[in-house]
Order: structure tokens, then C-alpha cells, then sequence
């Protein structure tokens, strides 16, 4: 697995939550407004282990809603009071640690 793929796998569960928290959506709906916002490396496959793993923890809940025409209904998310208290919380340190290291890689003056 390439770094990128790591890094974004540390943050996978964030970014699903925060997609879920502005509209529920379904699976491929949220592979794609991920790719759409630069994120190319999330796949439907990563997708789904993640959402059934915020589900479980009661962070997610999903429903399904018929599909338009045909076809089988598609299982929509919505984020539970769980999941936005730990969007909240994750995005704090999101933002310590993303600031902290944008220090680091452009040469921030060190107090000591």
C-alpha cells in the first residue's frame, strides 16, 4: 500500500463523517463527492468496511430508500448525535495536527 493510501486510511472514518454530517448519502454517492473534492484514492471498497465500522459504533445509521425506477433500494447514512460529537472532536485535532505538521514541513521556528 503507497503512503498516500495510508494516510488517507487514518482519516477515512473523519471524512465520511463529515460527508454524512452536510447530507445523508449512500455508498458510491460519497466514493464520488470524495474523488470530486481530490480524494482519488478512496474506493468503494474502503468505503463500506468503514461505514459498516461507524454503524457499528453507532456513529452512522442507515436506512434504505427505493431507488428511482429500478432496481434495489440503496442503503443511505445519516449521522447519528455519536458521530457529530466525534466529527467535533476529530476535526480539533485534525486541525492541531494538520497545522502542526505544515509547521514542520515549512521550516517553522522551534521556541526553545
Amino acid at each position: 500500500m503507497d503512503r498516500s493510501s495510508q494516510l488517507l486510511k487514518g482519516v477515512l472514518d473523519m471524512c465520511l463523517l463529515s460527508l454524512i454530517a452536510q447530507e445523508p448519502s449512500y455508498g458510491y454517492e460519497m466514493a464520488a463527492k470524495l474523488e470530486k473534492r481530490g480524494l482519488r484514492l478512496v474506493s468503494e471498497g474502503s468505503i463500506y468496511p468503514a461505514l459498516s465500522r461507524l454503524q457499528k459504533t453507532g456513529m452512522v445509521e442507515g436506512y434504505f430508500v427505493e431507488a428511482d425506477g429500478s432496481g434495489p433500494p440503496r442503503k443511505y447514512y445519516r449521522i447519528a448525535a455519536d458521530g457529530q460529537s466525534h466529527l467535533e472532536l476529530w476535526t480539533g485535532e485534525w486541525e492541531a495536527l494538520s497545522t502542526g505538521v505544515m509547521s514542520v514541513l515549512n521550516g517553522g521556528v522551534d521556541d526553545d
